[in-house]
């Protein structure tokens, strides 16, 4: 299994789809899905913002591509998701709210939750985006139920897809977490970018200890 993505919807049923629609994310050479994916039906109120956050985007990636690039492809170290994503992973039903979620997230000190329907992976949704959500709906409030919400996109990913190449994808998609799904659509564990930092940083450390 590659490396997916999930676009804006209601957690209806299942929304991975690598298993109900095989639909693949595009390469990192066209960042301009990414506005598309991050902000459908979302009204663009600062043009030169959304310019400038997709700007931005483009140089991670391109920066990302150019320190990748750095070893030759044959010597380049294969790194699998599996070895540095973690398994720990929360859930809640679609017909929870807001407030459940922000609820369970501080008691279990998480920033990430799956949001399931009839057990089913429904949606990602993290601290950030429920908080953003609140904030461009005040006439809703932290009662509203998932199940009456467009969930943000997500992109999943096997246990085996390269570490790097999902790094890349992360950066375009400006998401900064991916579900680990394994081959029969069952959710094992999540990796954010504070796991990249955590292996940058230890790489890091041992290359100082050398």
């Amino acid at each position: 299994m590659g490396i997916h993505v999930s676009e804006p919807g209601r957690p209806m049923g299942t929304r991975l789809p690598e298993v109900f629609r095989k639909r693949r994310v595009g390469t990192v050479e066209e960042p301009r899905e990414i506005g598309r994916l991050r902000e459908s039906n979302e009204e663009i109120s600062d043009a030169r913002f959304q310019q400038a956050r997709q700007a931005t985007a483009r140089r991670a990636v391109a920066q990302y591509g150019q320190a990748d690039d750095a070893e030759p492809e044959p010597e380049r170290a294969y790194l699998p998701v599996g070895r540095i994503s973690s398994s720990r992973l929360h859930s809640l039903s679609a017909d929870s709210t807001l407030a459940d979620a922000l609820e369970e997230m501080e008691q279990h000190g998480v920033h990430h939750l799956v949001i399931t329907a009839d057990d089913l992976v429904g949606g990602l949704v993290d601290t950030r985006w429920i908080l953003g959500w609140l904030h461009e709906n005040r006439d809703r409030g932290p009662d509203e139920s998932f199940q009456s919400i467009e969930l943000p996109a997500f992109l999943t990913a096997s246990p085996e897809t390269d570490a790097h190449q999902l790094a890349r994808l992360m950066l375009a998609h400006q998401l900064d977490a991916a579900l680990v799904v394994e081959a029969d659509g069952t959710p094992s564990g999540l990796i954010t970018s504070t796991d990249y930092l955590r292996l940058y940083a230890s790489l890091s450390q041992q290359e100082g200890e050398v």
